[in-house]
């Protein structure tokens, strides 16, 4: 009997977003898995039947070069598999530019695979706080103040792709993404719950400002993905129109809170890399966990503190929770990507060493390269946790590693209390 094609297909511009979309689907019913690479034959058997499948990536921190690259071959695989759309998944602020992350070399690269005419662009994700009004995107804080982009305390300060402009037209155009057509919140007819396009539809940027809109907007792009395969770009937004969202939470507000019950069975490894001041205060709020400064500078230049470093982790989690938290560099010249990946590095040291019931990395660029140094092949949905960063499974040809359980939280996801009430007994 023949494998079911999978409808559905995203590639994820870091770790944690993709996992969001994982989540996404699998909640709506969809048998979704999220592979950490082009997957196997051997691994797309073990998977079983998908009707979405999707691949996590790093092109947020890439170059253009790079990412052509590195999504001609993800293209190339997806249209193998028959997929009728494909969601490049994007952080839901948008934060890249010309010179890394761009969403137009995304674009550019990717639509040569999937020739349908409409590239849709979904511009807010409310159940984040993420809104997009007459094309200008807007993002709450982590007070809950919604503030435009160009003018939020983190993301118009961000270290790589701070946001300066909220115009999306404008900030895709400076990536070579041009002519974008704008469908604004006044076509949605909330009578019949439909939107309505440009006559010439292209590359075109949908305003959300409600979970209706995007109920309007799945209907939109699913009447108009039979006759091309087709490719979206946008948050997890995307899958939320697409996979059945319907009526059922339309109007029904922002997903809130954790899924209390979700403890730990057993001792828990957080790693902190993200300096986002949510996360940060979260740190704060956190007194259950043996905390482990990490020296950045440090820990690229003295192999000798690394491995003091994994040997304190080890010892610490035989007694309980711990965390790594990578300070703030103070003066000291880094770069992050390779922070991020010497963290990743000495986190499969600690693992070698202990077997902690969970894993939860914080930090966009830290999860994705954290896990990339684990020798794991992808990632199922396990429970919801905060919206965001779900509770996933990890699979692995290593029986040590197999079913660990991970969270991977963006710098702006999740309560104040969210590393007491994800961690151990």
């Amino acid at each position: 009997m023949a494998t079911p094609t999978p409808r559905y297909g995203w590639y994820g511009d870091d770790f944690t977003g993709a996992t969001d979309t994982l989540a996404t689907l699998a909640e709506r019913g969809w048998r979704a898995l999220l592979f950490l690479g082009l997957p196997t034959p051997e691994q797309l058997t073990a998977a079983g039947p998908l009707d979405a499948i999707g691949i996590a990536g790093a092109t947020r921190t890439m170059a253009p070069s790079d990412m052509a690259r590195e999504l001609e071959a993800a293209g190339r695989f997806f249209a193998a598999a028959g997929v009728a759309l494909l969601h490049y998944k994007c952080c839901s602020t948008f934060d890249s530019a010309p010179q890394v992350g761009s969403i137009g070399a995304a674009v550019a690269a990717l639509r040569a695979f999937f020739p349908n005419p409409l590239v849709p662009i979904v511009g807010g994700q409310p159940n984040l706080g993420r809104y997009c009004l007459f094309g200008q995107l807007f993002a709450a804080a982590g007070d809950g103040t919604v503030h435009r982009i160009d003018r939020h305390p983190t993301m118009s300060r961000h270290p790589v792709t701070p946001m300066t402009e909220a115009d999306l037209r404008l900030h895709f155009a400076a990536q070579g993404l041009e002519r974008v057509g704008l469908v604004d919140y006044r076509t949605h007819d909330e009578t019949s719950g439909t939107m309505h396009l440009p006559d010439e539809a292209g590359v075109v940027l949908f305003d959300v400002a409600r979970e209706a809109d995007l109920v309007a907007i799945g209907r939109l792009v699913a009447s108009r993905m039979d006759a091309r395969p087709m490719l979206a770009v946008g948050p997890s937004s995307v899958a939320r129109a697409l996979a059945g969202v319907g009526a059922e939470i339309a109007g029904s507000g922002v997903d809130r809170g954790v899924s209390y019950g979700l403890r730990s069975k057993g001792p828990v490894l957080a790693l902190v890399g993200s300096l986002s001041p949510v996360t940060r205060g979260q740190v704060e709020a956190t007194h259950s966990y043996a905390r482990l400064a990490v020296d950045p500078g440090r820990l690229l230049s003295d192999e000798a503190y690394g491995l003091h470093l994994r040997n304190e982790a080890v010892a610490a989690l035989g007694r309980g929770d711990v965390m790594l938290v990578t300070d703030r560099p103070d003066g000291l010249s880094v770069e992050a990507g390779a922070v991020a990946t010497a963290t990743g590095k000495m986190l499969a040291a600690i693992l070698e060493e202990a077997r902690p019931a969970r894993l939860v990395i914080a930090g966009g660029d830290t999860s994705t390269m954290a896990v990339r140094a684990l020798p794991i092949w992808g990632l199922s949905y396990r429970a919801a946790c905060v919206p965001g960063a779900p509770l996933c499974r990890a699979h692995t040809d290593h029986e040590w590693l197999d079913g660990l359980e991970i969270i991977l939280k963006g710098g702006q996801m999740g309560p104040r209390d969210f590393f007491a009430a994800v961690g151990g007994q």
